[in-house]
């Protein structure tokens, strides 16, 4: 129980470092608060000449979005989507309810993605701890590198292709010349692509369930029975008996292999 504790609270201790070298707030290491975020972040993040007020508006707003940034270049995109298709699928409306589903999808990311941020810690995180990196770029660098890896493994060529053309880039010699702003959105659509086809396939048995079962009430002239109700029963005990859950989330964590 405590490997499993420790593990757990080094990936979310290696998310939360990407989190703020994504928004650029990184203090200097004689503040051991990081009350000089602000300072640190003038001249690189903020303009010089930037009033305090909108600085402070400024920086909030972009510590805001640096989660949801996180969220998009991980595994938890197709997870959530995949688990939103099922629970559409069986016709459960709030069953599971929206906080089980995000909680079972931030976990399954933590799962997946250990490896991957197991490298930013042992490739940037901790040499800057150790003052073998000392600048800020060079962190950056070696602390995206793994987390473009596994986009990279994850993405189709075509979706990335659709934005280098957009961006007017030129042709890309290796995977070091695509920018980062130009893989994350192509390995979003990628991720979506993905999740809607493993949504069509869940939807198949539960589609085929839902059709027996509204023919056989016209066949009994029962025509103002709501088919939901009849079939939703069947649906749930088929989703027991074929240990769906096992099924369904040993596909999603096999899927990013």
């Amino acid at each position: 129980m405590g490997t499993t504790t420790n593990t757990a609270l080094r990936v979310v201790g290696v998310a939360l470092t990407l989190t703020c070298l994504s928004a650029g707030a990184w203090a200097q290491q004689d503040d051991a608060l990081g009350l000089n975020i602000l300072q640190q972040a003038r001249g690189t993040l903020i303009p010089e000449n930037l009033p305090t007020t909108l600085a402070v508006v400024f920086l909030v707003t972009i510590i805001s979005l640096a989660p949801a940034i996180l969220v998009m270049t991980t595994s938890f995109t197709r997870i959530i989507v995949v688990l939103g298709f099922l629970r559409q699928a069986m016709a459960t409306q709030q069953s599971p309810p929206n906080q089980i589903l995000i909680g079972l999808a931030l976990f399954l990311t933590f799962f997946i993605m250990a490896p991957t941020y197991q490298a930013v810690n042992d490739e940037a995180l901790q040499p800057y701890l150790r003052g073998e990196i000392t600048d800020q770029t060079e962190l950056w660098q070696a602390a995206i590198k793994p987390v473009r890896e596994f986009m990279f493994r994850q993405v189709n060529p075509k979706d990335l292709a659709l934005f280098l053309e957009v961006a007017k880039l030129p042709r890309p010699e290796t995977p070091d010349d695509i920018p980062t702003h130009v893989l994350i959105p192509g390995f979003v659509l990628s991720e979506m692509r993905i999740a809607f086809q493993i949504g069509f396939i869940i939807y198949i048995p539960f589609l085929i369930i839902d059709m027996m079962v509204a023919s056989t009430l016209m066949a009994m002239g029962m025509m103002m029975l709501p088919p939901v109700f009849v079939s939703l029963p069947f649906k749930i005990i088929m989703f027991v008996i074929a240990d769906g859950w096992f099924l369904l989330i040993g596909s999603l964590t096999r899927s990013f292999n």
